[in-house]
């Protein structure tokens, strides 16, 4: 049978150009990016206060809840967009610091970045800036984009210079200029840090992260 196509030629070399711009759009996604997490030690990273809190298996980078402190990466950070999956249980309640020293609470002296049961009851009553996503205590996530607990999310986080912007669940939650809020500098002086650690908190709860990756910014 005759090809209805009248230059069949001309179709295969379409499809060829057109998986090869695929493929180029591809590595272009992923230029610049790298995993935090390799999905089976803590290689790249350093438990800051209690030991033996965090461990992986089978893809997650998870807390047992026991003891204090928080995870830190191994080296620290100025200009980034952080990239990754979470998953909190009933009553769960972790974080993930930014720009933060390791000496001191990295919710105040970094910043702090909520992840939480966002229905939960055993904190009592939630203030906005409580919930996740927020800055802890200094801008509150709006709308509200989490899922119910024991469901994975996603939670993007771009530090550039001093604007701040928090993605949950594709959704843009916060967009901060960190220099709209003076009257939390002496309480936070985590605001005014250019560079840091980034860490994953204990709080005292189970809490399951996966799929960590980093890509730095000018």
């Amino acid at each position: 049978m005759l090809s209805r196509e009248p230059y069949p030629f001309l179709s295969a070399a379409a499809t060829l150009l057109l998986g090869a711009t695929v493929a180029i759009a591809s590595v272009h996604a992923d230029e610049g990016w790298q995993k935090l997490f390799n999905g089976k030690d803590l290689a790249g990273w350093e438990e800051v206060g209690s030991q033996g809190s965090w461990q992986a298996a089978d893809g997650i980078l998870y807390c047992s809840g026991k003891g204090s402190g928080w995870l830190s990466t191994a080296k620290t950070y100025a200009n980034f967009e952080l990239d990754l999956e979470f998953r909190v249980p009933p009553d769960g309640n972790s974080g993930v610091f930014i720009r933060a020293p390791r000496e001191g609470d990295g919710a105040y002296v970094g910043m702090e970045i909520q992840v939480l049961d966002d229905d939960t009851r055993a904190y009592g009553k939630l203030k906005p800036e409580q919930l996740t996503g927020s800055i802890y205590d200094v801008q509150a996530a709006a709308p509200r984009a989490t899922k119910k607990a024991g469901d994975w999310q996603r939670m993007i986080i771009r530090c550039d210079g001093r604007q701040v912007k928090v993605t949950i669940n594709d959704q843009v939650v916060v967009d901060a200029r960190l220099d709209d809020y003076p009257a939390k500098f002496a309480t936070h002086p985590g605001l005014k840090r250019t560079e840091g650690y980034i860490g994953l908190q204990n709080h005292g709860s189970r809490l399951d992260y996966r799929n960590l990756r980093l890509r730095e910014l000018p």
